[in-house]
């Protein structure tokens, strides 16, 4: 983990396709890294989501090449790796999964439902409202506040539409994004027992992932898919 968060320093001063080409032999030795990080955490959390152990690394890698056709930002490279392990149907699937972030200095456990289309956000809103007592019980669980203690990102300013604004527990639908994240230091990722405190965020996030994606069953229209 020490080459791979060093790899990317250097790569974060240096970003630009002269200085990639000529570390692109650093850069392969990185990749088998991440490909066994990734195999690591298949294989850990095929021992809570079976679905998983058929998985391969390849299924939850992303390229390291930016796409900066219709940004200002032109530097050809991401500055980070992420590693997404998801047992619904791999990176394409629209149900939730587990993602490793590493960045140096921004290292992070999280997953769930990131920027779904408004039709599978509106079920899951519906979902929370029609089993809070649930929800809050999965939310509300100690353990999983100490890892997670923020549940969602871009929140609306107002209600959702359709659903009453002064419900007691309006906040939880505010969301338009339904992940979670819990942040892990450097230090703590390249230790000994670094892959195993990201699994266990992992198994701690389960129930959450469980709960949201329920509704896939419940209504097999649903898009799984992008």
């Amino acid at each position: 983990m020490k080459e791979i968060l060093q790899f990317l320093r250097e790569l974060k001063d240096n970003n630009d396709r002269e200085w990639f080409n000529r570390n692109k032999d650093r850069y392969n030795d990185v990749r088998r890294k991440v490909e066994a990080v990734a195999e690591t955490l298949i294989v850990s959390l095929s021992e809570i989501e079976p679905e998983a152990a058929r998985m391969k690394p390849a299924d939850c890698l992303y390229r390291i090449y930016r796409d900066t056709r219709f940004s200002n930002d032109k530097t050809p490279y991401k500055q980070h790796i992420g590693i997404y392990v998801n047992p619904h149907g791999g990176k394409k699937s629209q149900m939730c999964g587990y993602y490793l972030h590493i960045e140096p200095e921004n290292c992070f456990v999280g997953g769930g439902l990131w920027c779904p289309p408004s039709r599978i956000l509106k079920a899951v809103r519906q979902s929370i409202y029609d089993n809070i007592e649930e929800y809050l019980e999965i939310i509300g669980n100690p353990e999983f506040r100490s890892f997670f203690p923020v549940v969602g990102e871009d929140f609306l300013k107002t209600a959702p539409k359709g659903f009453d604004r002064n419900w007691e527990h309006i906040e939880l639908l505010k969301p338009k994004c339904y992940t979670v994240l819990s942040a892990i230091s450097d230090r703590t990722l390249c230790s000994r027992n670094g892959l195993k405190k990201v699994v266990e965020g992992f198994r701690v996030q389960k129930p959450f992932n469980d709960f949201i994606n329920y509704i896939f069953e419940e209504d097999e229209s649903l898009p799984r898919f992008f």
